[in-house]
């Protein structure tokens, strides 16, 4: 067993309230006067849903957290703060947006940034080491560490919401990542850190049973930035736990999100675009074309959503099992980019002779 029966009792109370919040939550915004988280916009490129539906996921995902945090930490005595920091400022600033508050991007991008300052200053968050000697040795510089710092949380939770575009496919991603880091935290008998990560996993479970594979509520932007940074803090958190394990295999870990937000970015300036403007191009959206107007799938969403997890799964296991091999670790990220770019263009090329 892996948990005593004290933390097995709080688990299954974190999720069964949990599943509560998420099943009143997703019953309250969908009456008329509560109607201003609805997604009613069928016309942006992101938009693959044909129904009202409401993004509320953010609002039951940080009301479950935010008591599951401070219940731990209450419990277990554990320094839980640093959590509840990002994940409730993130929230807010991806909520303003699902709210309607009209935000520039630029100035969301500005805000996100201080928060991470602040954060990083406050709760001391560090990376300790990155696996290349001369990055080690800028780290020791504070300016460096925390501009460092802010670039990786900036990567996983603008790339959480870049992916958040169909049911399942964000949320199935996160779990995988944090059952992997599970995995790694139990293998090394740290069972209170895993028990914190078993926490976040349910909330994000419950919030599964309501999107996938059809979806009764959105993450929207609050839930994606909300999830995004914390997992973000458990990957540092994890990574500073186990310096024998190499940092490069974290890099592997999060491929997807990190990969996602730079190749974009990368593609939108190579066609003159804004990158801080969104597209119909991204991977997922075109692995989506390709099987409804190719193959013919009626649910085509739902199976883009398995379909792109069971194969970061599938490239991610080689890495797991060489966690500690730097070597190894790095070769198989290059190998993940061309993957990646060979799978993108295939798919991309395809979708455009059948436009």
């Amino acid at each position: 067993m892996l948990f005593d029966d004290l933390s097995n009792s709080f688990i299954s109370l974190i999720g069964f309230l949990s599943f509560l919040i998420f099943l009143i939550t997703s019953k309250l915004f969908n009456k008329e006067k509560l109607d201003f988280l609805l997604d009613k916009d069928f016309t942006k490129p992101q938009a693959f849903h044909e129904n009202f539906i409401p993004r509320s996921g953010g609002i039951a995902s940080i009301i479950s957290l935010s008591f599951f945090f401070i219940s731990f930490s209450k419990l277990f005595n554990y320094p839980i703060f640093n959590y509840l920091y990002f994940a409730i400022l993130f929230f807010i600033v991806g909520f303003l947006d699902d709210s309607k508050v009209n935000i520039k991007p630029i100035f969301r991008l500005l805000l996100m940034i201080a928060i991470l300052f602040f954060g990083i200053h406050i709760f001391d968050v560090k990376v300790i080491k990155t696996g290349f000697n001369f990055l080690n040795k800028w780290l020791e510089n504070d300016i460096f560490s925390y501009l460092f710092i802010i670039l990786c949380f900036l990567f996983i939770t603008n790339g959480s919401n870049l992916i958040d575009g169909f049911n399942g496919l964000l949320i199935i991603h996160l779990i995988i990542i944090n059952l992997i880091l599970v995995f790694i935290s139990s293998t090394n008998d740290n069972y209170e850190f895993s028990l914190l990560l078993y926490g976040q996993i349910l909330v994000m479970f419950c919030f599964l049973l309501f999107n996938f594979p059809s979806s009764k509520m959105f993450m929207g932007d609050g839930g994606a930035y909300l999830f995004g940074s914390i997992t973000s803090l458990n990957v540092i958190n994890l990574s500073n736990l186990y310096p024998n394990i190499s940092p490069q295999f974290f890099i592997t870990l999060l491929f997807y999100l990190f990969f996602e937000v730079f190749f974009s970015f990368v593609r939108k300036l190579k066609l003159r675009k804004s990158p801080l403007k969104p597209d119909s191009d991204h991977l997922h959206m075109i692995i989506f074309r390709y099987l409804k107007d190719f193959k013919n799938i009626k649910n085509a969403n739902p199976y883009t959503s398995l379909i792109i997890n069971l194969f970061f799964i599938f490239s991610v296991i080689p890495s797991i099992i060489f966690r500690d091999n730097g070597v190894f670790c790095r070769f198989w990220f290059l190998v993940q980019i061309l993957l990646y770019i060979s799978i993108y263009l295939k798919f991309y090329n395809f979708t455009k002779k059948l436009n």
